[in-house]
């Protein structure tokens, strides 16, 4: 246990510096931009290695896979491809699933560690800090920056601007071309991009994203949490007294106030929080986090590292501002996570979810097969007194490329024969194919009305490759 200690000269002069960076700080309403401060602790390392991810979204589309683009959401053909599985709209349940499964992970992860999406993975968050961390590096630190915006237009202002918003609008252009090439094959995307050969709607899309993130990444920054964002309005109702988030320990850190030479830090009179607003001056949405809990926090933990670093050169604990919830600040005993009811529930969709997701997977098929029955007539009685029934197949290639597949059935009726089945139907790639088939059967053999049949499609290459649909023969009344 750390004990109340004198502050030395050079940790009165560090305080000092830290006072004075504070009178250049105006916590931002909309009117001025926010200009964090930038310190290392295991909060910020966490972000980078977070918002590393992102860098997927960057070369995700260029790998190759059969000479294709291995990963693409195929509009024009209405297919998602991932390497070698191909996901159609007959399979969007599946997508359904995804997307609740991805849900309903955000909001079990919210009512146990709140904003952790919006602090560590959120896009929004993601650019705003690649862009803060290329301003710092042009124009300095936040002081010389909040100077540099006030100070008159002169060439070497101009020529730090000039810079900073150039390579602002270099990651904007990239950012709109990784995101169109999900949608398209990348290196086709690129020629026609160098040589103006884009569709209209692909000039849309690229123009909007590239001005789109220049301007709320570099210009909004954290009013697109506070004030567009619809996460941040719903997170409420996935909080309560229970959830983990940053929170200033008030019993311990006030009465707060300055320190001076001399002084002890943590005595009696005085809490352990020294003011110097460090807390306020990391936080990218430019809040105060001893003021409470606000819509503006996105569980960043950047004010923790902050408080913790101070409280390391005054001698006293760390944890001022730490994880914590508000029943654990208040006092009150602290449930385990296997007590919350909600845990159960959220546990149980996010299992459904999985489970449907992986059957679909394992179920998926290369080749899937509808089958209609002719209704108007039931059946034909034939020249010859046989009995015939008409059939429409759909069959479905999710595979890349144009296949052709053979017919037979099981059961049905003794004797039957299908028209023409030594004959194999073209079936286009990523899309369902439709054609008529024919069976017909003695009608001595028929004895029943209705009669279950089982159809088959082959693949006349790979006869692994198969897919069946049960069905019925139709008959004469017996």
């Amino acid at each position: 246990m750390n004990k109340p200690r004198q502050v030395g000269a050079e940790e009165v002069g560090h305080l000092t510096d830290l006072y004075q960076e504070h009178e250049e700080w105006h916590v931002n309403l909309g009117e001025k931009t926010i200009h964090a401060k930038r310190m290392p602790g295991r909060f910020r390392t966490l972000k980078y290695i977070t918002q590393s991810i992102w860098v997927f979204f960057f070369i995700g589309a260029y790998m190759r896979w059969n000479g294709k683009q291995a990963m693409m959401f195929d509009i024009p053909n209405r297919q998602f491809r991932f390497f070698d599985l191909t996901i159609l709209p007959q399979d969007i349940w599946m997508v359904a699933l995804l997307l609740l499964l991805l849900a309903m992970t955000l909001f079990a992860v919210t009512s146990v560690a709140s904003r952790v999406f919006c602090g560590y993975f959120c896009f929004q968050t993601s650019w705003t800090d690649l862009f803060t961390w290329i301003e710092e590096k042009i124009e300095g630190n936040p002081h010389k920056r909040h100077k540099l915006d006030a100070a008159p237009w002169n060439a070497e202002k101009i020529r730090l601007k000039l810079l900073k918003h150039s390579i602002w609008l270099l990651i904007a252009v990239l950012t709109g071309v990784s995101f169109s090439i999900w949608f398209t094959d990348a290196f086709e995307y690129w020629h026609n991009l160098l040589t103006f050969n884009l569709p209209m709607i692909a000039w849309v899309v690229l123009i909007s994203f590239i001005l789109g993130t220049y301007y709320l990444a570099g210009f909004m920054r954290e009013q697109v949490c506070l004030w567009l964002c619809p996460y941040s309005r719903i997170q409420g109702v996935m909080c309560d007294s229970q959830t983990l988030l940053p929170t200033y320990d008030e019993k311990r850190g006030e009465p707060r106030g300055k320190l001076r030479k001399g002084q002890l830090a943590g005595k009696a009179t005085q809490g352990d929080c020294v003011d110097c607003f460090q807390c306020v001056q990391v936080c990218p949405t430019g809040i105060d986090i001893r003021d409470g809990q606000q819509l503006g926090c996105i569980t960043c933990g950047l004010c923790i590292d902050a408080c913790d670093s101070v409280m390391e050169k005054v001698g006293r604990p760390r944890g001022l501002i730490r994880y914590a919830s508000l029943d654990e600040m208040d006092g009150k005993p602290v449930k385990k996570l296997y007590q919350h009811p909600r845990t159960f529930v959220y546990i149980g969709i996010l299992l459904l979810a999985l489970i449907g997701i992986l059957y679909g997977l394992t179920h998926l098929g290369a080749l899937t097969l509808r089958v209609a029955p002719e209704r108007q007539p039931l059946f034909v009685r034939m020249s010859d007194g046989s009995i015939q029934n008409k059939y429409v197949f759909n069959v479905l290639n999710k595979t890349g490329k144009d296949l052709y597949v053979k017919i037979r059935a099981e059961g049905g009726v003794k004797g039957q024969i299908i028209v023409d089945a030594e004959k194999p139907q073209l079936v286009i790639h990523g899309r369902s194919t439709p054609f008529t088939v024919f069976v017909k059967a003695a009608e001595a053999n028929i004895v029943k009305e209705v009669t279950p049949i089982e159809f088959y499609v082959e693949n006349t290459e790979d006869p692994n490759m198969t897919a069946e649909y049960n069905t019925v023969f139709n008959g004469p009344k017996r």
